[in-house]
Order: structure tokens, then sequence, then C-alpha cells
């Protein structure tokens, strides 16, 4: 894992099921729960710089709120358009009652990280 640090991004209740929760990093991530398996992506989908945290998540997709394209939850990949990049994924691990990701090191966590 070089090239990147652990940080920790929030408490485990704080992300919903099946929905985002954006971590206030530099550049912003969200992290995503499906029953009992946890993600954390890069916020921003790549067809036009909107928060995929408000997206609609299910089977290991999320979904846009602003125009639909899809992405894995596990690879980023592209799953439909009009996105055509993949978005940035990042190892998560469940400590207690916090999920933390290995971001690469020149993302910033503000307040402290």
């Amino acid at each position: 894992m070089s090239g990147r640090r652990w940080v920790r991004l929030c408490r485990v209740s704080e992300v919903p099921d099946d929905e985002g929760h954006r971590i206030d990093t530099v550049p912003p991530v969200s992290a995503f729960r499906q029953g009992t398996e946890f993600f954390c992506i890069d916020d921003t989908c790549t067809h036009q710089d909107y928060s995929l945290a408000g997206g609609w998540a299910e089977d290991g997709v999320v979904e846009c709120a602003l125009h639909c394209a899809k992405f894995s939850l596990r690879t980023g990949a592209v799953i439909a358009p009009p996105a055509t990049a993949p978005v940035r994924v990042h190892r998560v691990a469940v400590v207690g009652e916090y999920l933390y990701a290995a971001l690469p090191e020149d993302y910033l966590k503000r307040n402290g990280g």
C-alpha cells in the first residue's frame, strides 16, 4: 500500500445502508454500506463534478443523482453512461465503531486529519 495512509473517516453508524456519506477530505470521498460490506470511493462523478454521496446505491453500484451515471463501488469502473472515466476506490477497514480508508498520501483530511 505504498503511497497511502489509513485515515479514520467516520463512525460506522454514520453510513446508512444503501446510501452514501460524504467525508470532508480534499478531494472529497464517500463511504457506502451495502449490508455488512463497506466501500470508499472518490465522491465526485467523473461526468460532471457532482457528489456521488447523494446517489442511490444497490448491488455494489452507485448511481449519480444528477445524470444517472453508474459506477462500481468495488472497482470504480463505469457501469452506465454518461460517465466514461472511472472513479478511484479506496480500501476500507472497520476497527471497532470506526470506518477507515487507505487514502493516497496527498489527500487531506480536514479538522485534524
